[in-house]
């Protein structure tokens, strides 16, 4: 019988094979794998000295009980049901098997988690048990849980340095306020919070929210409040009060949430009230309020939000938010310095842009619009006067550049070009050979483009013609009655500021210009759009004059601007001449 053949530790009730058997008795006891003997029934008929300390148990006391039922466990402790025992499977097919994973319970009533493997055990062809290894592997299983917890934790490290650096690239690629903004929330919501809001400091003392940003997006309703930050926040205990005062960022998880939300604290100052009730509105159960900036340079504040009791922030989530703040409070600076540079190019280039005449019957109108938010401002002009033999000029220019400088340098140009027109009564390419000519001498501009053209004919009765150069700039568009467009392409000559041959003057061209008809100077801000070509512009330009070439001139240039395809990067100068009809 099996059970005469192995023996239990100690020698008690242990029988060997005639042939050597202390040699046996030896291998069986020196295993350092753990051996089980079972009968065709699963009772247990012997462990090795291995077993017993894996198990925690004695051949004598287990003898002869079910091995199944006295130590095979769920994950949790708890008794697994006899039909979902691999070992028991494994012993009604009589097959060797492995199996690795499942929980046993020790003798002073521990869980260990094992592999094992069964070999079946025969006498003359006849079944009668398994001998069973096993390995404990709780070890391992621990091993595997804290690869899998530090490989978790090196994902969420990536997770987080990934969006303060998406944060940086795609925050530093706008100098608009609202723009970057709107960008932070979309980077934030879901990714790392529910609900993002941000209040920036104004010079007046007051506090004002500008963005809040949730899971459907951006939420106006509970943006534009502003309340004045108390003079002292000591004795306010509202987070967003503290770090608006220049205090550390703020964890609040759990009551201290639920504290700042309203539910145990005092009312406090309008700002905290304010704060307050936006955590109880969007039901705020962790949240994390940083400065934007630094302590130097503080801007305002950021607040983010978990609704999720069972995933609260961390002390890792607020150093990446913290930072998060540092940088978002850099661009909110830049922003603001270049919305000051900005607004001042702006009112400086409109200041400078004369008036325009009305001489006689003839008609004008112009626009100039400022490049796109986030783009800088240029230096594109227009001027209209009159010479002293009453001939209409027109001009239409463009410096190089996008800042300040370049506006500069158009209103050394307008300047200068007006005085030579003024005072050389030749042809408009002779006028601008003199202003290339002195333009390095006396003025800071390197290049530019314009089109100085002058209207001959009475200015009531005409007949009327267009003289003109162009320094290499986009073609006039003129606009005849009878619906035959087309751009003045003649009297072209190199840009201001480029080499010229000595002696060699700059072309004028003429070309009639019916009465009733229409003539677009512009900018190449109004034909050239990044990702498409020139030629796509200027037949776009031309489509949408031809459609708006009866409606009234001021009409017209308006719906030129509206109608401009997304994208462009550049500032636009329009000047509009309608001919009276005879």
């Amino acid at each position: 019988m099996v059970e005469d053949s192995v023996l239990g530790a100690g020698g008690e009730g242990r029988s060997w094979p005639a042939a050597e058997p202390d040699f046996w008795r030896q291998v069986v006891e020196q295993l350092s794998t753990a051996l089980m003997v079972v009968d065709p029934a699963g009772r247990i008929l012997a462990f090795n000295s291995a077993a017993e300390r894996l198990l925690g148990r004695t051949t004598r006391a287990v003898r002869g009980r079910d091995a199944h039922d006295l130590m095979h466990r769920d994950t949790d402790g708890g008794t697994l049901p006899r039909e979902r025992c691999p070992l028991l499977r494994a012993l009604a097919e009589g097959a060797a098997t492995r199996g690795e994973g499942d929980s046993y319970v020790r003798g002073d009533g521990h869980l260990v988690t094992i592999s094992w493997s069964t070999s079946p055990l025969t006498d003359g062809g006849s079944f009668k048990g398994m001998a069973v290894l096993f390995t404990d592997i709780t070890s391992d299983r621990s091993a595997r849980r804290e690869r899998a917890a530090y490989t978790s934790a090196l994902e969420d490290l990536n997770e987080r340095l990934t969006l303060v650096a998406e944060i940086t690239d795609v925050l530093g690629q706008t100098l608009e306020t609202d723009e970057a903004l709107a960008r932070l929330g979309r980077l934030l919501v879901p990714r790392l919070a529910d609900w993002v809001a941000v209040d920036l400091r104004t010079g007046s003392g007051l506090v004002h929210r500008v963005a809040v940003t949730g899971p459907a997006g951006r939420d106006a309703g509970q943006e534009g409040r502003r309340e004045r930050l108390p003079e002292t926040g000591e004795a306010d205990r509202s987070a967003l009060v503290q770090v608006l005062h220049g205090g550390d960022p703020v964890l609040q998880n759990g009551q201290d949430a639920q504290n700042e939300a309203g539910t145990t604290t005092a009312p406090g100052s309008p700002l905290a009230v304010a704060h307050r009730d936006f955590l109880r509105t969007v039901d705020a159960t962790s949240a994390i309020t940083v400065p934007l900036g630094s302590y130097r340079q503080l801007t305002g504040a950021l607040t983010v939000v978990r609704t999720d009791p069972a995933h609260p922030f961390d002390a890792a989530d607020l150093e990446v938010v913290s930072d998060i703040g540092r940088r978002v409070g850099l661009v909110i600076d830049n922003a603001r310095r270049f919305g000051r540079q900005r607004a001042v190019a702006e009112a400086m280039q409109h200041n400078l842009l004369a008036p325009l005449p009305q001489p006689g019957r003839l008609r004008l109108a112009a626009r100039y619009q400022p490049a796109p938010a986030g783009s800088q401002v240029g230096g594109d002009w227009y001027d209209a006067f009159e010479l002293k033999d009453g001939t209409l000029a027109l001009v239409i220019g463009d410096v190089v550049g996008h800042d300040l400088t370049a506006a500069a340098g158009m209103a050394q140009l307008h300047g200068i070009l007006r005085s030579l027109a003024w005072d050389h009564t030749g042809p408009p390419g002779a006028v601008v050979d003199r202003l290339d000519d002195a333009m390095p001498a006396i003025t800071t501009v390197p290049m530019a483009t314009l089109v100085l053209a002058q209207v001959e004919g009475h200015p009531h009765t005409g007949p009327w013609t267009l003289r003109w150069t162009s320094a290499g700039h986009p073609p006039p568009l003129l606009l005849p009655p009878d619906g035959h467009t087309q751009y003045l392409e003649a009297g072209q000559g190199l840009i201001l500021g480029a080499p010229v041959d000595p002696g060699v003057g700059r072309p004028d061209a003429t070309h009639p210009l019916p009465p009733g008809s229409t003539l677009l100077l512009y900018t190449d801000g109004l034909v050239e759009i990044p990702g498409s070509d020139l030629g796509t512009g200027l037949d776009r330009l031309r489509r949408h004059a031809l459609a708006l070439a009866h409606v009234p001139l001021d009409t017209l240039c308006d719906q030129l601007l509206a109608r401009m395809p997304p994208g462009s990067t550049d500032d636009v100068a329009l000047l509009a001449l309608r001919l009276p009809t005879l």
